[in-house]
């Protein structure tokens, strides 16, 4: 039989904005529940070195990460649930969201973690050597490419970014675009094309991602937009920097978002268009998009979910002692 489940803090995403603001709302006695998703843990289960988390002296990996910071959540009074959202109704004073199991969870506040994917090509070999020298952010994995010859493929600003980035260690960066001109803001093109560690391959597009006898990333197999001719760009690093999707399928027509789907909050604030509703995470983020940054702004929202009950609380007695 469904069952429904009641809580001050409902919490969809298990990531680390969504699992921090399960501390922080636990630890405030709001005896919180995360709904935990198709990827319980978020996009950290399937990263394997993890070198930027505050805290962590040697290198740890982010499955590991995830599990202690689920276990810690539970051991302050958190209960997480093995379940997927459906739907969702943002309309009374109490918001509702129905899970895949038929169950119904119920909450005073509601906590959107639900992150966002990186967009990758779908070409053979892709997958295979993720974490072997393919990744999808040079923020987190740029470090182990100290010395070496990476590639950064997109023409966004997302690409240029990262290729920008990257010659911070890397000794040459090469932008692979498909087509023959970028789309990114023109200050970004100009510092790209005039720093000495970037060149810019035009007009290819991704065919595979091809492996040494080790391995790892050997090169990259590219066909000519314009030509159809085949060949071979070597690299120790590739970096895929097409976009990333947020995943907020679930709130569209009920939340407020902008024209990629990234929910809008206050600035400053986890704080959707709707009382009560908070966003955390890379789910409004399409800047930073990092674990510690996901971690603070679920910290934030379980603050400012706390604040909005005690407000909402405080309004209720005033109005029953003026009566």
């Amino acid at each position: 039989m469904a069952t429904t489940h009641k809580t001050r803090m409902l919490i969809i995403g298990s990531g680390p904005a969504g699992l921090s603001a399960a501390i922080y709302g636990a630890r405030a006695g709001m005896e919180p529940i995360v709904v935990q998703g198709l990827q319980p843990g978020g996009q950290l289960t399937i990263t394997t070195d993890v070198e930027n988390y505050p805290g962590f002296r040697e290198v740890i990996q982010g499955p590991w990460l995830m599990q202690e910071m689920e276990a810690q959540a539970v051991h302050v009074g958190t209960r997480m649930m093995w379940d997927t959202i459906t739907d969702v109704d943002l309309s009374g004073d109490v918001f509702t969201a129905k899970g895949d199991s038929g169950d119904v969870y119920e909450g005073d506040t509601l906590v959107i973690a639900t992150g966002a994917q990186a967009k990758w090509l779908g070409v053979p070999g892709e997958q295979e050597l993720s974490g072997k020298g393919v990744s999808a952010c040079a923020t987190c994995d740029g470090f182990f490419y100290r010395g070496k010859r990476v590639v950064v493929i997109g023409g966004g600003n997302t690409a240029v970014e990262e290729a920008l980035y990257l010659t911070n260690h890397a000794t040459e960066v090469v932008l692979i675009h498909r087509r023959d001109s970028l789309r990114s803001e023109k200050i970004l093109q100009d510092r790209l094309f005039a720093h000495p560690k970037i060149s810019v391959v035009w007009n290819k597009r991704i065919d595979r991602f091809l492996a040494g006898e080790d391995g790892a990333l050997r090169a990259l197999a590219v066909i000519d937009t314009e030509t159809g001719e085949q060949s071979e760009i070597l690299a120790e690093g590739a970096f895929v920097a097409i976009g990333h999707a947020p995943a907020t399928e679930l709130f569209k027509g009920k939340l407020e978002m902008d024209d990629t789907g990234y929910l809008i909050v206050e600035p400053g604030t986890p704080k959707t268009n709707v009382p009560g509703v908070f966003a955390a995470g890379d789910v409004s983020d399409h800047v930073y998009r990092q674990a510690i940054t996901a971690a603070g702004t679920g910290c934030m929202a379980a603050l400012d979910a706390e604040r909005y009950l005690a407000a909402r609380h405080f309004a209720g007695v005033t109005e029953t002692v003026q009566y």
